[in-house]
């Protein structure tokens, strides 16, 4: 799976799906946002067994410093990056740092 940051050289393009846009848009979250945390976020969790395209978790904050995930799936044939989902963690179901899961 290709790095975020090395598909934001490569010019990927940043596709949103409809399920994000309607969460990025309940939670008030902007795609200036997604796109800071993926120029400065940490990859948590890879999915590469996801189909129809492997997907990894981002954790981070926005530029106004409010904690984010985004789940992104990498189309390296299309050069895209797909934003799947957008959501403020919570600290009940993650650690301190947003980083690992609490079971």
């Amino acid at each position: 799976m290709k790095k975020i940051s090395d598909c934001l050289k490569e010019n990927f393009e940043i596709e949103y799906r409809v399920h994000s846009l309607q969460r990025m848009f309940e939670r008030e979250i902007t795609e200036s946002d997604v796109k800071y945390l993926l120029v400065h976020g940490d990859i948590v969790e890879l999915y590469e067994d996801d189909y129809p395209l492997p997907s990894m978790l981002i954790n981070g904050c926005s530029s106004s410093n409010i904690p984010l995930h985004i789940v992104i799936a990498v189309n390296s044939d299309e050069k895209k990056l797909v934003v799947v989902t957008v959501y403020i963690p919570t600290s009940e179901r993650w650690n301190a740092d947003f980083t690992r899961r609490i079971l």
